[in-house]
């Protein structure tokens, strides 16, 4: 009796492994290779057949035969490629999530730049525009950072900018000098970034005692930063 049982439950289980299986398209190639998938597109030059994430085109002079499904067979393999589809499309959305938040997550991680100081001169260095390295004072009283024509030249800036470019900047002795606003695509240092910060080139200084320029507010206002003179580091964190 047990024996009979275990016949029936395989044979049921054969028939409805059978009956669920569904056959593609198949071309068979005159090089003994065959390709399965759906008949797309035919004519007495080629075939073009759907393998569900793309298509192949064949000559027909390739063809050895082509086996073709049925209607319904037909039917079911488009629903059965459209539910991998699904799956597809719903595994790289959640590969994209992850993605995103590990690179927030490290984005918004601090940064520690070591910096040179002198006397009171705290001396960092950044890159700018993902190319060009500048050696920068840092300074809390600076609103924009400024930048000698020396590291301009090197950014590509030109010179010839329109009135409405130029900007009286007041320097710490009290001068006023004549600069050019600009708006640098990326500031880094040491990893913690910035997009499209204000800065002015200084056209009448080739550099700033020993400096490519000034680390300033536009810059150092997209974080929390903290200035540790013991370990000699700037500390800066993103603000969300």
């Amino acid at each position: 009796m047990k024996t009979r049982f275990k016949l029936v439950l395989f044979t049921v289980i054969f028939l409805i492994s059978w009956m669920s299986r569904v056959y593609p398209d198949t071309i068979y190639l005159r090089n003994g290779r065959n390709i399965e998938g759906l008949i797309k597109k035919e004519d007495g030059k080629s075939v073009l057949l759907d393998v569900g994430f793309g298509t192949v085109k064949f000559r027909r002079e390739e063809i050895k035969d082509i086996s073709r499904s049925s209607r319904e067979e037909a039917f079911n393999i488009r629903k059965r490629w459209g539910e991998q589809r699904k799956l597809e499309e719903e595994r790289m959305s959640r590969r994209k999530k992850e993605l995103e938040e590990t690179r927030q997550k490290k984005e918004f991680e601090p940064k520690e730049a070591r910096f040179i100081q002198d006397k009171n001169k705290i001396v960092v260095e950044a890159l700018l525009n993902k190319k060009v390295k500048a050696s920068l004072l840092l300074d809390t009283g600076a609103t924009v950072v400024l930048l000698s024509s020396g590291i301009a030249k090197r950014l590509r800036i030109r010179k010839n900018a329109t009135k409405k470019d130029m900007v009286k900047v007041q320097m710490a002795d009290g001068r006023k000098v004549n600069a050019q606003l600009i708006v640098l695509n990326t500031v880094s240092v040491e990893g913690a970034k910035a997009r499209d910060v204000e800065a002015v080139v200084l056209s009448d200084y080739e550099g700033m005692g020993g400096c490519d320029g000034l680390l300033g507010m536009s810059f150092l206002s997209r974080f929390n930063f903290q200035i540790d003179t013991v370990n000699k580091k700037l500390i800066l964190k993103r603000r969300r």
